[in-house]
């Protein structure tokens, strides 16, 4: 890109330190920004000078600025922050009174290993509500950050004390294909099932702290199956997957929640692997719980998706192919 026509801004920062983290390896970080919007960044000392169209260039100083922000609070800068600076709207003022259970005024979750930030609105909207609800439902395609988020909510509920538990679910149904009788006792036969589940649990938990909490029932992974006939009072209860429940299983779980507990439904409705002509409880939930208070329902595209890029391209060009006539 040539410079000669183009507009320049220039950005001084005083801490060259975290100006170099700001611009990332080998400037990637720039790079990235610099795909994104078109524009050219150049590297001047302590300054970082943008060469733009000037609604392109106003983007990339703001996003510049908010990255910088983040570092002078100790924070890192990795691609994702980036991408969530593109995808995130900047929050309103008059909305800080609804977020005092977020420190700083900022939509985040606290987890032993990490901090985790909601990265487009759709995502921020769903983590309010699973603060603010006792029953939620996150529905949308692969990659939105459904399970992930609800898991995340729920280990922070229980390291503040709030929950004494964390039970997640998903019903044990094959995708499309049949695996035939796994080897091994009861665990081993459903614990493939449950992989996801376990992946978001360990990039929160430490893994001795996770073997402890599982030991101890503390942390329960269970197929939808093992719920039948309790009563779930004090934990934080995840169903994935729920678009693979039956109608009489998604009944059955809803009616579990019990006193001091909170209860997440996940899934997607374009990814339904029941037996053909068999209902999904998901869908009847949706149907049937839209009116009643304190039930959320929270919906994500694949503007949403947070995986690799491709991902969302290939949602999308499924999602036209099923329009289509």
């Amino acid at each position: 890109m040539t410079t000669g026509t183009l507009s320049e801004a220039l950005l001084e920062f005083p801490d060259n330190r975290l100006l170099i983290d700001l611009c990332g390896e080998y400037d990637r970080n720039l790079t990235d920004i610099e795909t994104r919007l078109g524009v050219q960044i150049l590297r001047r000392g302590n300054q970082l000078a943008i060469f733009g169209e000037p609604a392109a260039q106003a983007e990339a100083v703001e996003v510049l600025n908010a990255l910088y922000a983040r570092l002078e609070q100790g924070r890192s800068v990795e691609r994702g922050d980036i991408d969530r600076e593109f995808r995130m709207a900047p929050e309103p003022e008059e909305d800080e009174t609804q977020l005092e259970m977020f420190d700083g005024g900022k939509v985040e979750i606290k987890t032993r290993k990490k901090l985790i930030e909601p990265r487009t609105d759709a995502q921020k909207a769903y983590v309010r509500s699973l603060f603010t609800n006792e029953l939620a439902f996150g529905i949308g395609p692969a990659g939105t950050g459904k399970t992930y988020l609800a898991v995340a909510v729920g280990v922070n509920m229980f390291i503040n004390g709030l929950v004494d538990k964390i039970i997640l679910s998903r019903p044990a149904v094959e995708a499309g294909e049949k695996l035939g009788y796994l080897p091994g006792d009861m665990k081993d036969k459903v614990d493939p099932y449950m992989q996801p589940l376990y992946d978001a649990l360990n990039d929160f938990l430490p893994g001795k702290q996770l073997a402890k909490m599982i030991e101890e029932k503390t942390v329960e992974i269970a197929p939808l199956a093992f719920m039948r006939g309790r009563t779930l009072a004090n934990a934080f209860v995840v169903l994935d997957e729920a678009q693979n429940a039956t109608s009489m299983q998604m009944k059955m779980f809803l009616t579990r929640l019990g006193e001091g507990s909170r209860m997440v439904i996940t899934g997607d409705r374009t990814q339904i692997d029941l037996p053909r002509g068999m209902p999904s409880g998901l869908a009847d939930a949706e149907r049937l719980l839209t009116s009643i208070p304190k039930i959320s329902f929270n919906y994500f595209t694949s503007k949403d998706v947070v995986r690799h890029p491709l991902v969302a391209a290939i949602i999308e060009a499924y999602e036209k192919d099923a329009h289509t006539p």
